[in-house]
Formats: C-alpha cells, structure tokens, sequence
C-alpha cells in the first residue's frame, strides 16, 4: 500500500493541497459545462460531503493529539526515571558509582543527541542500539555489585529503578512508533478532494456564488490537515514534543560530583 509515511511532511501537504485545489477546479468546471442548473441534489451532496469531511478531521485530530500528548508523557517517565537512577547511584560503592553515573551521562547524551537534528529511521536505530549497549554495561554493574552485596539499600534500590528506566525506553519507543495508520490519513485527504470537489461543482452550476470562498475552505481544509499531519510526525515539521525534562536531567547528571 501506498504510505504516506515514506515521504517528507512538506512534500506531502504541497501534493495535497494542490490535489484540493485541482478538485474545485475541475469540479467547478463540470458544473458549468455538464451539470443540470435543475439538480436540487447537489447542495444536499456538498453539505453531507462537508459534513462529513469536518467528522473526519475532528475524528483524526483527536488521535494525532493523543499520540502527541502520550510521547511527551514518555520522555517525561523516561528523564525521571534516569533521573532517579542517577540519584540512587550516588549511594553506591566506589568505583562502581563513578562508572554508573558516566555510563548515565553517555545514555542521556544519546537521548539528547537525537532531537538536535531531524531524525532519520537509520539514525533511530543507532540510538536503539547504543542505548542498549548502555543498558546493558549499566546491568552489568549492577550484577557486580548484587554479588558483592545483596542488601536491598542501596544495590536493590538502583537495580528497581534502573530495571524502570529500560521498561520506560522500551514506552518511549512504543509511543513514538505509534502514529495514525496510513489508511486514516489517506481517506481524510480522499474526503477533502471530494467535499472541495463537490463544492466547486456546486458553484459551477450557480453562476452567482463566487470562487473566492471555495478556494478560502480548500486553503484551510488543507491547513487542517497539515496540522494534523504535523502533530504525528514531532520534529518534522513546526510542532515539536519538549526535550526539556531530558535536559534538565542531563544537567542534573553533569553536576554530580565524579
């Protein structure tokens, strides 16, 4: 199946709003040049047309706003749980608590390395893939220290917080893999050509409505949706999910004394 998700937010919204643009264009023009001027169904097909293009926006804004809202939850979970372990780390024996706390350091690096330019699937992979790597030389550390002492403070407290710490990852991941299915974004663009097709029509056949304000509700209908469209891909395009709390707990971890 064709997907949407194979090609740039920009090249998308252009190849779109041209499409809506073209179906009032020639929907107008067959209202001229074929339509009946008799037909009293074709302004009960535009409104139901419209009406039906405005439940679909509203339908798809929801779950791209909630995907939006479960990412930023996720990075918050993420740097709090990071947090917690760095802190419950300075409780640990030398030399395993400088090693811990550096290893911490490098995995929010990689966290933060990512925002700083658009990410790219071969990019998000590497950082999986480092971000295991860490993960498990942090778990290692803390089988070392388990077989040196098995007491639940302090070694028991960080091996909790750091087994919630990868359990918060792998959310993370989940939620920015988690994006509206491609058939739902097709069949909104599908509806839009066909509400602003029939629109077009509709004037067409009624010499006295003007095409100004068609082609005001086709500029927005595609605004619409290139919010929408914005709100399911965070860091391609205008809105962008906060990496402020991994910030601040990179700061936080850089303070520690070593």
């Amino acid at each position: 199946m064709f997907d949407l998700y194979n090609y740039s937010l920009l090249t998308i919204s252009l190849v779109g709003l041209a499409a809506i643009l073209a179906a009032i264009e020639i929907g107008r023009w067959l209202g001229v040049h074929v339509g009946d001027q008799d037909d009293d169904n074709v302004s009960t097909l535009e409104g139901a047309a419209i009406g039906l293009l405005a439940l679909m926006v509203g339908f798809t804004f929801a779950m791209s706003l909630s995907r939006f809202e479960a990412r930023r939850d996720a990075i918050l979970a993420e740097a709090n749980a990071i947090g917690t372990t760095a802190l419950r780390a300075r409780l640990l024996p030398e030399p395993h608590r400088k090693e811990v706390l550096e290893l911490l350091r490098d995995y929010v690096k990689v966290r933060l390395e990512l925002t700083q330019r658009p990410t790219t699937p071969a990019d998000l992979a590497a950082a999986i893939e480092k971000s295991n790597v860490l993960q498990e030389e942090l778990w290692q550390q803390a089988e070392a220290m388990l077989a040196i002492d098995k007491g639940v403070v302090p070694t028991g407290l960080f091996i909790q917080t750091l087994n919630e710490m990868i359990d918060d990852q792998a959310k993370r991941l989940a939620a920015i893999r988690n994006r509206v299915p491609n058939v739902v974004q097709l069949a909104l663009f599908g509806i839009a050509i066909i509400a602003c097709g029939f629109t077009g029509y509709a004037t067409g056949l009624d010499k006295r409505r003007s095409r100004f304000p068609v082609y005001v509700m086709g500029l927005l209908a595609g605004a619409v949706i290139l919010l929408i469209l914005d709100l399911d891909r965070p860091g391609a395009g205008f809105i962008e999910v906060s990496q402020q709390p991994m910030i601040d707990t990179a700061s936080s971890i850089a303070g520690f004394p070593d």
